[in-house]
């Protein structure tokens, strides 16, 4: 096997590693729409919009795509990804992990904030978790969700982005796209 073989082999590893982690660790979990879809489905199309979006091909980051909310909603400890995936990993889903002890309002006002200071990697995952996020609430939005509240977090989400524009421009038009959808089908 050549070392270009060995390095593909490595890096295919680690994404599939990470997937069946994140689907181990978030199983019980659902998403918030009527569809009550799984939530692996969320972590799987921010892993694929990574993957289909960077131009030189990036595993670690595609791992922590996959694992961006493992530390923020289960069991798991930043040390225990790094241990297990990496540092680079550890460290992209560190950037993305809200700190669950604020309350929620603080959170997203810290998201705003915070995203402009980021690393590209985890501006990147930012773009495409909201991507994700704006394509669920056109295709299952929550039942409880009014036009309103449905409104806020398009605005909110679009405020995040903007502070992490500049780093993957075919990711940003498909955030600019699935927020003009969720603007013309909200409910």
């Amino acid at each position: 096997m050549s070392v270009c073989d060995s390095v593909l082999r490595e890096h295919i590893l680690l994404v599939t590693r990470a997937a069946e982690f994140a689907s181990g660790r978030h199983a019980q979990q659902t998403r918030k729409g009527a569809a009550r879809e799984p939530y692996v489905n969320h972590l799987a199309e921010v892993a694929a919009l990574l993957a289909a979006t960077t131009e030189e091909p990036d595993a670690p980051l595609v791992a922590a795509g996959w694992l961006h909310d493992t530390v923020e909603d289960t069991e798991t400890s930043g040390e225990e990804l790094e241990r297990l995936f990496g540092r680079r990993v550890a460290e992209l889903v560190a950037e993305v992990t809200d700190d669950k002890s604020l309350p929620k309002a603080e959170r997203k006002r810290l998201q705003i904030e915070r995203a402009p200071h980021k690393s590209a990697g985890a501006r990147a995952i930012k773009i495409a978790d909201k991507i994700s996020n704006l394509n669920s609430l056109v295709s299952s939005p929550p039942v409880d969700w009014d036009r309103e509240r449905v409104a806020r977090y398009i605005d909110w989400a679009d405020a995040v982005v903007a502070g992490c524009r500049g780093v993957n421009e075919t990711l940003e038009a498909l955030f600019d796209r699935a927020v003009a959808e969720a603007r013309k089908t909200a409910p």
